[in-house]
C-alpha cells in the first residue's frame, strides 16, 4: 500500500512503547546468543537472563548480503525494494522506458506475494501514465511457477497474461551490476538447485524481494534450529522439537506455511492455549492448522484474497469464488487490515478469520475443508 502511494510511512508507523502491553518488563537490547541448555540469552551489552519458559518470536531478516551488489545497489538510481522503507519511494517515481524486472529470491520470505503485487500495480501505474508501449515488465521468479498455491495459479496466470508480463520462472537474482544496469540470475533445475548456468538481463529499473533467513542468533544456535536454521518446532503445537519450555510464533519458525501476518494471527491463538496449559503442567491441546492469507494486489483497484495451508487446500472465509481479482478485497487489505493490525494483531486480540469461517459452516456458505 506504501510503495502504490495509497498509503505513507507515517499511517504505517507507529511507537513501539505504545505497543507493550504497561505490565511488561521491556529490556531495550539485542540477543545476540541463545543458550537453552541453561536457560539463559545473553545481551549486546554482555548481561545474561535466564528464562522458566521462552517464545522465539524473532521475525526474519532481510539479506541483501546474499546478493552481490547489494546493499550498495539499492543507493543507485533504478534499484529499490518495498521491503525497505528507505527506498520504496523509487518504486512510485515515474519509469517511462526500458525493463522493469521483479525478482524473488531462492529463499522463504515475508509475505510472498509483496514482489507480485509490486509488480501488477507498478504495470497498472505505468499504463495510466500512457508509458506501457515503451517498457517490458518482467517478473524473475525462482520458483518454478508463478504462485505457489493451485487455487490461484489460473487466475494469477491469466492477469499477468493480459498486463503483458513476462514471467521467468527458476531465475535467482544473485548479482546487480549497477555500472552496466545487469541483473544476473542464476538458473536453477526442477529441484530448485542452480544447474550451472546465468541469465543476464539489462534493467532500466529493478525491484528486489531479498532472500530471508533467521537472525543470526537464531541460526546460529543449532540446537533450537534445523539444518537450514529455522526455529525447529512441532508443526501443530509450536512447541520446540528439542526443549518442552520454548515456543515460537511468526516468520521465524520452520513451520509449512505462508510467512504472513494472517498466519501469525493464528499462530497466537495456538500459542496462547499451549502456553498457559504447559504453565499449569499439562500437555498442549491446541494444534494450529497451517492457515496463512495474502491479499494480492493485482491493480490499483482490486485484489485477490488467498487464504491457505501448507498443503495448498483453500481455507477461504468468504462464500465468494475467492480467485476472482475483487474491489473488496483490495478495500480490506487497504483499511480494514491496518485496523485490525494494530488495534487487535499485536495487542494479542485477533486470532485470525476461524471463528467467522466456522459460522460460515454453519450457514451453509462455505464447503467443508478437509
Amino acid at each position: 500500500m506504501v510503495g502504490g502511494g495509497w498509503m505513507t510511512v507515517e499511517q504505517n508507523t507507529r511507537r513501539e512503547k505504545d505497543l507493550i502491553h504497561p505490565k511488561s518488563v521491556w529490556i531495550q537490547d539485542q540477543v545476540v546468543k541463545f543458550e537453552p541448555k541453561k536457560n539463559l540469552v545473553k545481551l549486546k551489552n554482555g548481561d545474561e537472563i535466564t528464562y522458566d519458559y521462552m517464545v522465539l518470536a524473532t521475525g526474519v531478516q532481510l539479506r541483501w548480503d546474499m546478493i552481490k551488489g547489494l546493499p550498495e545497489a539499492l543507493e543507485t538510481p533504478g534499484v529499490t525494494s518495498n521491503y525497505s522503507p528507505l527506498h520504496f519511494k523509487k518504486v512510485i517515481a515515474i519509469f517511462q522506458s526500458g525493463n522493469c524486472i521483479f525478482t524473488f529470491p531462492n529463499t522463504p520470505i515475508k509475505c510472498a506475494g509483496a514482489p507480485q503485487k509490486v509488480c501488477y500495480y507498478g504495470e497498472d501505474i505505468v499504463r495510466s501514465r500512457g508509458y506501457r508501449d515503451k517498457t517490458h515488465f518482467i517478473y524473475a521468479t525462482s520458483l518454478p511457477r508463478l504462485f505457489g498455491i493451485e487455487a490461484y495459479l489460473n487466475s494469477l496466470n491469466a492477469i499477468a497474461k493480459s498486463k503483458d508480463i513476462d514471467v521467468r520462472t527458476r531465475h535467482s537474482l544473485v548479482e546487480v551490476d549497477t555500472k552496466n544496469k545487469i541483473a544476473k540470475f542464476e538458473l536453477l533445475d526442477e529441484n530448485c538447485v542452480p544447474n550451472g548456468k546465468i541469465s543476464e538481463i539489462p534493467y532500466s529499473l529493478l525491484h528486489i524481494g531479498p532472500p530471508c533467513s533467521t537472525p543470526p542468533a537464531v541460526r546460529e544456535c543449532r540446537e533450537l534450529t534445523d539444518e537450514k536454521g529455522w526455529v525447529d518446532v512441532d508443526p501443530q503445537t509450536l512447541r520446540s522439537k528439542h526443549f518442552a519450555n520454548v515456543f515460537a510464533a511468526g516468520d521465524c519458525m520452520n513451520t509449512g506455511n505462508a510467512k504472513t501476518a494472517a498466519a501469525v494471527s493464528s499462530h497466537l491463538k495456538t500459542l496462547d492455549k499451549n502456553l498457559t496449559a504447559v504453565l499449569e503442567g499439562k500437555e498442549p491441546p491446541a494444534q494450529y492448522d497451517g492457515y496463512a492469507s495474502c491479499p494480492i494486489v493485482v491493480s490499483r483497484s482490486k485484489a485477490i484474497l488467498a487464504e491457505f495451508r501448507p498443503d495448498g487446500q483453500r481455507m477461504e472465509t468468504t462464500p465468494f469464488n475467492q480467485s476472482v481479482a475483487r474491489r473488496h478485497p483490495w478495500y480490506m487489505k487497504r483499511y480494514l487490515m491496518p485496523f485490525l493490525y494494530w488495534r487487535f494483531l499485536v495487542k494479542g486480540r485477533w486470532n485470525g478469520p476461524a471463528t467467522i469461517r466456522k459460522m460460515m459452516h454453519l450457514w451453509g456458505l462455505l464447503p467443508k475443508v478437509k
